[in-house]
């Protein structure tokens, strides 16, 4: 393999870089200082920002977390990669049949071909079967949890919705209860119901082994936290230290992971040479728990700008502008392309929807007309072009309210009834998308949307044993995400 210290050199003259992408789990708009918080301490994400570009409009494909994740590292709509909806279920859940489909290019596996090492750290949720973990899907290696770190054995709380049993009558074989929450290391089991206050260090801890491994060579790391998603367990230094409660220690513990990272990469020399990349997999669910999409309105799970409008930072010293701020739409379905250009990786073989928006980055202008797609499942709810935000569907139900995203960024006056010639341009926008990716609430399945992976025989990848020796044999708090 040759990389940057190899002198692998693409056209535009540059070295290819080492390539950090940070993603948290449920961490809101408005979460961070850089942001607008108050409640919480971000010194190193701030300063990330300051020495690099914040965008304002970027936008993950999904509200929620399995089709987010399979969006982002697949440049796809949810739909095009049969991940709108897992058998009527929302998310993945443990001892699945369905998974990301191995015929998928991902951003590992198109920066592998490219020749980069490539690791995986922390939460996947992509799929649990063996088909589906991330050493099937182009990194070389893997240290994390399969779905959320609220899919062990845990207290149930009162009027929870019982998946576990829901998931029973559909087949999956699981008990009255998820079984034992498995900490993999690449496609086998090393722990069960870990620690969860420890595992953020861990994933620290695997980072810095893989960045000092590959130090010669270009490298592609994903770290997928855990945090803020529910339950929150965390160091009692940071508990302790938090004006926030659990979750403004859960977003300290994320910031002094990216510190960690950061040094790293400063003691190695590797600055210049390595895009460091922040982000989230949705909105926050910003309701009593210490989160904010502030000053969006929605949250997790909806299609107000609230569920997938996310914090969005890129570091590139010599690069990206310094202190920059884009206010262009952009999406994580871009990330595969931009790297593509700057890695000098092959785009895939099969249709994607992501642009690229390597441009942006230098400071240059967008695309005025680019449209985005709201996808709930596999229901089209919204388009944005420009400014404005046309909602064609809520719960299921048909809507037509317009939002001047530009002069209203918290979506609070329709104005559809003074604009009745951008209502019809963004309607015909809409039924573009529908032709392709199909719109389930109107009986659409479109041409362009590809199935999801599928197993014939699933298992859970762990089963309850009362004689093991887990760290904590039912975790105690009943906070669900």
């Amino acid at each position: 393999m040759i990389g940057p210290r190899d002198g692998r050199i693409g056209e535009d003259g540059m070295r290819q870089p080492n390539i950090v992408l940070i993603n948290c789990d449920d961490l809101g708009y408005g979460d961070l200082g850089c942001y607008g918080s108050t409640r919480n301490d971000t010194p190193t994400l701030d300063r990330l920002a300051a020495e690099g570009m914040r965008f304002t409009d970027f936008y993950m494909a999904s509200p929620v977390c399995s089709p987010s994740r399979g969006a982002m590292l697949t440049g796809c709509y949810p739909p095009r990669i049969g991940f709108g909806s897992f058998d009527g279920l929302p998310v993945l859940f443990p001892g699945q049949r369905l998974g990301l489909d191995t015929g998928e290019t991902t951003l590992a596996s198109m920066l592998r071909d490219a020749g980069y090492a490539t690791q995986h750290v922390g939460k996947w949720h992509c799929g649990d079967q063996p088909e589906f973990l991330p050493t099937r899907h182009g990194f070389d290696h893997s240290f994390g949890i399969p779905y959320s770190n609220d899919m062990g054995r845990q207290v149930m709380p009162e009027g929870m919705p019982n998946w576990p049993a829901k998931l029973a009558e559909m087949g999956i074989a699981i008990a009255d209860e998820y079984p034992p929450l498995p900490l993999l290391l690449d496609d086998e089991v090393l722990e069960q119901q870990p620690d969860q206050a420890s595992l953020t260090a861990r994933f620290a801890a695997e980072s810095v082994r893989f960045i000092r491994a590959n130090h010669d060579r270009p490298f592609f790391l994903y770290l997928a936290h855990i945090y803020v998603h529910l339950p929150i367990y965390v160091q009692q230094r940071f508990a302790d230290a938090s004006r926030n409660g659990a979750y403004g220690a859960a977003v300290a513990s994320i910031d002094w992971t990216t510190d960690v990272i950061l040094t790293e990469l400063r003691r190695l020399g590797l600055d210049d040479d390595t895009i460091v990349i922040f982000t989230s997999d949705n909105g926050s669910r910003a309701r009593d728990e210490g989160g904010s999409n502030e000053p969006l309105r929605g949250t997790k799970g909806q299609t107000w700008d609230g569920g997938l409008r996310v914090p969005f930072v890129v570091r590139w010293p010599g690069q990206v502008p310094a202190g920059a701020v884009c206010s262009e739409v952009v999406s994580s379905i871009d990330l595969l392309p931009t790297f593509a250009t700057i890695a000098g990786g092959e785009l895939p073989a099969r249709a994607i929807d992501g642009c690229d928006v390597s441009a942006l980055l230098r400071g240059e202008s967008g695309d005025p007309h680019r449209v985005f797609a709201y996808f709930r499942g596999n229901d089209l709810a919204a388009v944005r072009r420009g400014r404005w935000k046309l909602h064609v569907a809520r719960d299921g139900e048909p809507v037509e309210e317009l939002y001047d995203l530009v002069a209203d960024v918290g979506e609070t006056t329709d104005v559809a009834g003074d604009h009745a010639d951008v209502v019809a341009e963004l309607q015909t926008v809409a039924s573009v998308v529908r032709d392709d990716l199909g719109d389930d609430r109107l009986g659409m399945d479109g041409p362009g949307r590809r199935p999801a992976g599928v197993v014939t025989d699933p298992h859970p990848l762990t089963t309850y044993d009362p004689d093991h020796p887990y760290y904590a044999n039912e975790y105690d708090l009943t906070d669900r995400g």
